[in-house]
């Protein structure tokens, strides 16, 4: 989008001071200065294919029994056959987190009746993460073996994501000022400087083909990685002169 302009441009964000506005005295708020050129808004996307060096699953022991320390107990027991498992397959501690531990009544609900008090569930959930993951099915495998009921994942993901996030945003940046100087040119022009820069999504990088959130998981099972795109798309105000 081109317009012509002789009035303020679009920049108080960019040029305010970073304390809120609100909280400063009206006389200190800047003027919003005029462009003196042509006014050019570029929007841009870059792009960067990798893939995957992190698999990430929630892998959780679920133990119903009529007592809630029975119930505790083998979840208790099932439990450390599951953590040895991930010892045994060189998972390190620092990627392995608990992320819920719940005891709790549960009840059959018959049609037209008063629940019936049934028993005592004890749920464990683990996130862990796995780095080989050109063995992360065998894992799977082992912890299913070992008394993981309740999975979820495979979430593929990236060591090193913020650097190919900001990877993304260079070649964002340099294809919308490719973009920009191909409309300078076409219009007699050169571009001046950019005024203002905006990144969509709050500064966090997109990927593309996501993996299975959920799976089923049996013996024999295999991750087929595949190739994901992380983006950044970028808005630029620049002025031509």
């Amino acid at each position: 989008m081109i317009r012509k302009t002789g009035l303020a441009a679009l920049l108080a964000l960019a040029l305010a001071p970073a304390t809120p506005a609100a909280a400063l005295p009206e006389a200190q708020i800047a003027p919003m200065p005029a462009l003196e050129g042509t006014r050019l808004d570029v929007t841009a996307t870059g792009r960067v294919n990798q893939i995957p060096d992190i698999v990430r699953i929630e892998a959780g022991v679920v133990t119903q029994a009529p007592t809630a320390g029975e119930a505790m107990r083998q979840n208790s027991a099932r439990m450390a056959r599951v953590r040895a498992a991930l010892i045994q397959a060189g998972v390190a501690d620092r990627d392995v987190q608990t992320t819920s531990f719940n005891l709790g009544a549960y009840y059959r609900h018959p049609p037209q009746s008063e629940p019936v008090f049934m028993g005592y569930r004890t749920t464990n959930q683990l996130i862990v993460r796995l780095r080989d993951v050109a063995r992360s099915g065998q894992v799977l495998d082992a912890l299913v073996a070992e008394g993981v009921n309740d999975i979820d994942g495979p979430i593929l993901d990236f060591e090193n994501r913020e650097a190919l996030t900001d990877e993304a945003r260079s070649l964002a940046i340099a294809a919308a000022r490719a973009r920009a100087d191909l409309y300078a040119r076409g219009l007699g022009m050169r571009v001046k400087r950019a005024v203002l820069i905006d990144e969509d999504g709050g500064g966090y990088g997109r990927t593309s083909n996501v993996a299975n959130m959920n799976m089923n998981v049996t013996m024999g099972s295999t991750i087929d990685t595949g190739g994901r795109v992380i983006s950044a798309t970028v808005s630029v105000m620049f002025e031509l002169e």
